[in-house]
């Protein structure tokens, strides 16, 4: 035994000292080596992400300071050309300012409160960017109180799809059949297939056609303003396509006949109710983000998605969600942005209804508040409007003249009113600001109105005047 163990102690000295020969010469991994020292490595390099940048641009000051205003007697004889067009009507009110100095370059009766039409939601849309979150979003949710009881809460969210959403939509961003294919999931955990289906929409308060005449619905110029519909409400496509008179139960409807195609019977029909603090939610979607819904309505004049914004304006003040407290809201929303609100009454917050008044001076200078750069939360709303002969509710107007793809706009139409207020970049690189109404203008229809309107703007994008 001893000599075994001898043999093998000195088989691993052996061994040992053949490796120790090896490490050194590098053949085998070791700390020893005969090699020369290696370089010492190189530092560890610095990402290019980490470094600090040069300091941010003002996007806002791009055009040139120096770029000739126009001439006042060049505008007046425009203005006076204008008021002398039969098709304008006997009560037209215009201003025209400079966006970069804010100075009042020519105007006629501007101080004289006339009705707006849909020019008014711009008024809406600066004091919804101005309050709330322009990334928040209206998030319909589906609750349950006990086993087998569901409540479809609405959080004002008028524009779901009957179908699945769509994440590049506005309107249809969030889908019913998503929140049936949630709630489906959710209640198979359980083994719950049968439910009784509410609906919450006890978000807004008071009427919801207010100000509107009967027809309103039924013509397709807006549904009754509601916490959740599908498609605004539509009974059909196209843009005027006739309104629901009760959107939330027709999209209460519509979810139940969703939740049966994923396999959840609801038994009998919807009923109103509400959703208590401690119900459990058991699925919800998201409507697009506020700023792509206020540039929403700007671009398609949408009425009633104007008045869902307000109503959220007004919440968010602490007034009624109704016709009475978003008009509150949005009126004082302008006052604290230090726009003059002379004689300015509004009936609704998207021009719609009667009794709604604004001067020019009042449209102008908020005008020059979201144009001048001291509130940059603004800028949307008028980056947001039509752009001429090119989208929204420019798109057939200026085409083929010196002010396509160089105005801006909010269009107003109603019976014996048009008007249209925006900005516009002269021939010279002069950004001016506009505002034209005329609310007596002869019928029928508005088209004369609108012609000397266009033209006018023209002048003002060809001017190389001075």
């Amino acid at each position: 035994m001893t000599r075994v163990v001898t043999g093998t102690v000195a088989a691993a000295l052996v061994v040992a000292g053949g490796y120790a020969w090896a490490d050194i010469h590098d053949f085998v991994p070791g700390i020893l080596t005969i090699g020369p020292e290696p370089a010492p490595p190189a530092p560890f390099p610095t990402a290019p992400g980490a470094s600090l940048g040069s300091s941010p641009t003002d996007t806002l000051a791009t055009l040139d300071p120096d770029a000739p205003s126009p001439g006042t007697a060049e505008l007046q004889a425009a203005v006076d050309a204008l008021l002398a067009d039969p098709a304008m009507g006997t009560s037209v009110g215009v201003v025209v300012s400079d966006a970069l100095t804010g100075e009042v370059l020519v105007s006629a009766t501007p101080g004289t409160p006339r009705v707006p039409a849909s020019i008014q939601k711009i008024f809406t849309a600066a004091a919804a960017l101005s309050t709330l979150d322009p990334d928040a979003v209206l998030t319909t949710t589906v609750t349950q109180s006990a086993p087998g009881r569901l409540t479809l809460v609405g959080a004002g969210d008028m524009m779901l799809a009957a179908g699945v959403g769509s994440p590049t939509a506005v309107n249809g961003r969030a889908g019913l059949d998503d929140l049936a294919a949630q709630v489906s999931t959710s209640l198979g955990l359980t083994g719950v297939t049968t439910v009784r289906l509410a609906l919450d929409d006890t978000l807004f308060t008071g009427s919801s056609t207010g100000p509107w005449a009967d027809d309103i619905p039924g013509l397709g110029f807006a549904a009754p303003v509601a916490a959740v519909a599908v498609d605004t409400g539509r009974l059909a496509e196209g843009e005027y396509a006739p309104r629901t008179p009760d959107p939330a139960m027709a999209a209460a409807q519509a979810f139940a006949v969703s939740l049966a195609a994923h396999g959840i019977t609801v038994e009998g029909a919807p009923t109103r109710g509400t959703s208590g603090a401690d119900d459990t939610v058991v699925a919800s979607v998201d409507s697009a983000p506020l700023g792509e819904i206020v540039e929403y309505f700007l671009h398609t004049s949408d009425n009633t998605i104007t008045e869902v914004v307000a109503r959220l304006v007004a919440i968010e003040a602490g007034l009624p969600a109704s016709f009475a407290g978003s008009t509150q809201a949005v009126t004082q929303e302008l006052r604290r942005l230090g726009v003059d609100t002379t004689g300015l009454r509004l009936a609704d917050a998207s021009g719609l209804g009667d009794g709604s008044l604004a001067s020019a001076t009042t449209i102008d200078q908020l005008l020059a508040v979201m144009s001048d750069g001291s509130h940059p939360e603004l800028r949307t709303v008028m980056t947001g409007m039509p752009v001429a002969a090119l989208d929204g509710t420019l798109t057939g107007r200026f085409v083929q003249s010196d002010a396509a793809g160089v105005v801006r706009a909010k269009t107003g139409s109603l019976p014996g009113v048009t008007s249209l207020a925006g900005n516009v970049l002269t021939a010279d690189g002069r950004e001016l600001l506009f505002v034209v109404m005329a609310d007596e203008a002869p019928g029928p229809g508005q088209w004369g109105a609108r012609a000397g309107i266009d033209a006018f703007v023209v002048t003002l994008a060809g001017c190389g005047c001075r």
